[in-house]
């Protein structure tokens, strides 16, 4: 499903890149709009925590307007969180949490050595032969924030590499590619400095369990979401501020809503995981 596929990706690239060098004591609240035809469709709301070389970053989505009313209940929240070290990010864990019209869905990756996944799924999850995700398929897959992560990482070349992204049922490959820079002045991003990075993101399924038919899937591969990625602040970080989708009857938007930022409290600061 097309609205689906478009607020999963933006989900998946919501959290904020961060640097190596050690984060001052901070938080970043950043609120999210997905529409359909005009119509709202999905808020994603987003906290990212930052501290000496550990994070903690936590995104709300929801329903809301008129399709709320009309489609079936969802919520869904992801958190992933570790630290920094010369090599790059080092995620210790990430999960979910998904309730879809009342049916919750728990899912915990625990990495390790050599990105060892370490998962605990509620309830459990029984796959067919054909949806089980193999040892090799699962090596090297983060879960959706962690792989967000990484991509942040890659600077002003994050739109030319491969995430191997994993949320416990399905893991999928999203693809980004860079079509190239715009004057933030030109791009109607609300806050915006600087250029902006634009670029086209695909997904390929790889293994899992999808509700899409393999022939739909595929054809849906082939149409690209557009991502925008920003800067608000004096720093080198990116993030999404607008989306573009199109499907047969109408296009799908992501707009960023709101950016703050602020200094922890010692509370907040102490309580961030590692």
């Amino acid at each position: 499903m097309r609205f689906r596929r478009a607020f999963i990706v933006l989900a998946a690239c919501l959290t904020p890149p961060a640097v190596v060098a050690a984060q001052d004591a901070r938080q970043v609240d950043i609120a999210y709009e997905i529409t359909f035809a005009g119509i709202s469709g999905f808020r994603i709301d987003v906290t990212a925590r930052f501290n000496g070389s550990n994070y903690d970053v936590e995104t709300s989505t929801f329903k809301e307007g008129m399709l709320k009313a009309v489609t079936m209940n969802y919520f869904g929240r992801n958190r992933a969180w570790g630290g920094f070290t010369t090599r790059g990010a080092e995620p210790t864990a990430g999960s979910l949490s998904i309730s879809v019209d009342g049916k919750p869905r728990t899912w915990l990756a625990q990495y390790g050595n050599a990105g060892f996944l370490q998962e605990t799924h509620n309830p459990v999850w029984k796959p067919t032969p054909q949806q089980t995700i193999s040892d090799a398929d699962r090596k090297d897959s983060l879960d959706p924030l962690s792989a967000a992560l990484s991509v942040g990482f890659a600077g002003d070349a994050a739109c030319d590499k491969t995430v191997r992204s994993n949320d416990g049922k399905r893991r999928i490959d999203v693809l980004f590619k860079k079509i190239g820079m715009e004057p933030a002045a030109a791009t109607g991003i609300p806050g915006a400095i600087g250029d902006v990075l634009v670029c086209e993101i695909y997904t390929k399924r790889v293994a899992g369990e999808f509700d899409e038919a393999p022939k739909e899937a595929e054809t849906e591969r082939e149409r690209p979401i557009k991502i925008w990625l920003a800067r608000f602040d004096n720093t080198q970080i990116r993030y999404p501020g607008k989306l573009e989708a199109q499907t047969l009857f109408a296009t799908i938007r992501g707009k960023v809503l709101s950016f703050r930022e602020r200094p922890l409290t010692p509370a907040e600061a102490e309580a961030i995981r590692r």
